[in-house]
């Protein structure tokens, strides 16, 4: 995260509003992708992360995905987008953000699961099973999927 690094060090841990995108991908049995991240608390939560200057959200999701998972994402569907005070997120390192994430979903996708520095592990989750240590944020984001879309 280059722009990211730049911006910190203008303004050191003050709060940003930083845009990301994330991905709900669906396997046949309809079981959710979860990649367990790699960070203090070993959180799971969906392939995603962080807008870099000149990208579109669609940009950003298959990009982020393909970097944490190996999977390259097809054919994007926009679920809902999230933004808010309940969307503040203080990283371990102290730096303070607010995230304005487009949510997308996609059963459509090619490669195979390469984990990388970023990612412990990568796991498909039916919604009955989600792991108990998972962001909240995208804990939500999955609830908000099956209440729309069964």
């Amino acid at each position: 995260m280059n722009y990211v690094k730049e911006l910190r060090n203008l303004v050191g841990h003050r709060p940003l509003i930083l845009v990301g995108a994330v991905v709900l991908i669906f396997n046949a049995n309809r079981e959710i992708l979860l990649q367990q991240r790699n960070e203090r608390n070993k959180r799971w939560g969906l392939p995603g992360g962080l807008m870099e200057p000149g990208e579109s959200t669609e940009e950003t999701a298959t990009r982020e995905t393909f970097e944490e998972t190996g999977l390259t994402v097809h054919n994007l569907n926009l679920f809902k987008l999230y933004s808010g005070e309940e969307f503040f997120t203080k990283a371990d390192n102290g730096d303070e953000f607010f995230s304005v994430t487009t949510a997308y979903y996609t059963d459509e996708y090619s490669g195979a699961i390469k984990l990388t520095q970023e990612s412990l592990a990568c796991e498909y989750f039916s919604l009955t099973n989600l792991p108990e240590n998972m962001v909240g944020s995208h804990r939500r984001m999955i609830i908000d999927y099956f209440n729309d879309h069964g």
